[in-house]
């Protein structure tokens, strides 16, 4: 860490973990084989104990195997938490997987002949395409589509349907790494990028107009 450890920057926690076999027998049972993240023991430091007594800190899943130990092993260790951000190292970053795409467009042209709806409903994913409407069918929901255009591999279909994207209509998905919940990272995420930008317009705004600077 660039700063000294404190009680302001830095968790504690210990593990102690012991692996032994009851008895010497070939079948004698073995106790402590995996030591878990429930085993980890919070070390209060400072004025911890007062400030954090509502939530102690804690691992998000308590079953998370931390090692797999042989009898007469054992482990005992002294962990340090500090909270960063993505921008020093990946570890620190919340988001385990994010992506976006275009909403899908499908313009149904006219209307589908009535033999041919069950087929056309088919060529797109359960959901998207729905029976009834003045066309035969209507777009139930279009999120579902995963633009697979296989309705147009069908020359019956030509003419009948437009496939494309919404240009200004974005879908993000966002898995979380269990530190946040899913549905709090956007709005934190955007947050950061407004502060960010509040930052930048504080420094151009401190550029003498007029210059070269």
């Amino acid at each position: 860490m660039d700063d000294e450890a404190n009680d302001q920057n830095t968790v504690v926690f210990n593990l102690k973990a012991d692996c032994w076999k009851n008895g010497n027998s070939k079948d004698a049972t073995v106790e402590g084989r995996y030591v878990y993240s429930s085993q980890l023991e919070w070390d209060p430091k400072g004025d911890q104990a007062e400030t954090m007594a509502d939530s102690p800190p804690r691992p998000v899943n308590q079953d998370i195997v931390i090692a797999k130990l042989a009898p007469g092993q054992g482990m005992e260790m002294e962990l340090h938490c500090e909270k960063g951000i993505g921008k020093d190292h990946a570890k620190f970053s919340p988001v385990a997987t994010a992506t976006y795409r275009l909403l899908p467009l499908i313009e149904i042209l006219k209307p589908i002949p009535e033999p041919l709806i069950p087929k056309f409903i088919s060529c797109f994913p359960e959901g998207v395409i729905h029976k009834g409407g003045e066309n035969g069918v209507y777009v139930a929901d279009a999120r579902k589509d995963t633009v697979t255009r296989e309705v147009l591999r069908y020359p019956e279909f030509e003419g009948y349907v437009r496939l494309g994207r919404i240009q200004d209509h974005f879908l993000f998905s966002v898995e979380s790494t269990g530190v946040y919940e899913p549905e709090d990272l956007l709005p934190a995420s955007i947050e950061v990028l407004r502060k960010k930008i509040a930052l930048l317009k504080l420094a151009l705004d401190a550029i003498p107009i007029g210059t070269n600077a």
